[in-house]
């Protein structure tokens, strides 16, 4: 079973050999000086990188969606214990509101952090110790659905 490891490591021996035979091919005369050298022709070269870097493309984006796919499984699955009922699509979307989702971002003032622009004293309400923007994603979720169940979405007026 080809790995996707094997192919990208295949497609980057093309892509380093390719050129290196087509300036091999190029000359059947005997060897010349450089200042008698020609330019290798751009468009000889230029169908196999584009085609290279089309490969490395579609091998990033193909990585990115099993990335995606799994953390959301895991992100499932750790949201089935949530309390309150609170639902991961409304956490999601109070986090891409309030910080972009980033878990570790705080407010320019130094008020609000983390993920859910927690403030000191509501993250302490919800259990929470220390600083919410150096707390685990997975706390941050789990204190904010704490927060969710508790109060609804009046902590987060703009975002809620």
């Amino acid at each position: 079973m080809l790995t996707k490891r094997t192919y990208l490591i295949n497609a980057l021996a093309i892509a380093i050999a390719f050129p290196a035979a087509a300036l091999a091919a190029g000359s059947n005369e005997e060897s010349i000086g450089i200042s008698e050298a020609k330019p290798l022709s751009i468009s000889r070269i230029a169908p196999p990188v584009a085609h290279f870097h089309r490969t490395i493309r579609v091998v990033k984006r193909r990585n990115a969606a099993e990335r995606r796919t799994g953390l959301r499984r895991e992100r499932r699955e750790a949201f089935s214990t949530l309390p309150g009922g609170v639902s991961i699509a409304t956490l999601e979307a109070i986090a891409a509101c309030e910080s972009g989702g980033d878990p570790t971002i705080v407010s320019s003032d130094g008020s609000y952090r983390g993920k859910y622009q927690f403030s000191f004293e509501t993250w302490a309400s919800v259990g929470g110790s220390g600083d919410p923007a150096a707390a685990p994603e997975a706390e941050q979720d789990y204190r904010a659905a704490l927060l969710y169940a508790q109060s609804g979405s009046s902590p987060w007026p703009v975002c809620g």
